[in-house]
């Protein structure tokens, strides 16, 4: 009988968090994700929450201000708001933190998307609709992966 409650000392043991381990983690990844389309902004956070990031929801007229994202990822051609005009207001919101920028607009294979990118002063530009696969690769291009 006694071993049998030592056996099931050492499972709840062995079952508990090493926050000792865990302490030392790195962060994970905060993104905000701004669209004027619930839809999309509803499917681009279940990609990255799936992959491993934390993402907050923000519209144009609410961007959430409370912690410094370490990504913004903005739909460029929203009603009612210019894109880059739209972007430098996100740049002055959250100085320092990359942007990937999506659009209808944007084509891939574009050779002069590096360049609108650099000109609009975001990290990547991605055609939308987008695939999972070339989203998740801008995200790590940008920030890196998820710990």
């Amino acid at each position: 009988m006694k071993s049998d409650g030592n056996r099931a000392g050492a499972q709840s043991s062995a079952a508990r968090p090493d926050w000792a381990a865990w302490s030392g983690r790195r962060k994970m990844p905060n993104i905000v994700v701004i669209d004027g389309d619930d839809l999309m902004r509803t499917l681009l956070r279940e990609w990255l929450v799936d992959a491993g990031y934390s993402v907050r929801d923000g519209t144009p007229s609410t961007l959430p201000r409370a912690d410094r994202p370490d990504l913004v990822i903005l739909d460029m051609y929203m009603p009612r708001h210019a894109g880059a005009e739209f972007v430098r207001h996100v740049q002055r919101i959250y100085p320092d933190t990359p942007i990937i920028a999506i659009s209808t607009q944007f084509r891939p294979g574009l050779d002069a998307s590096a360049r609108a990118a650099q000109a609009l002063g975001v990290r990547r530009l991605v055609p939308k609709p987008c695939l999972r696969g070339d989203l998740l690769d801008a995200v790590r291009a940008a920030i890196g992966p998820p710990p």
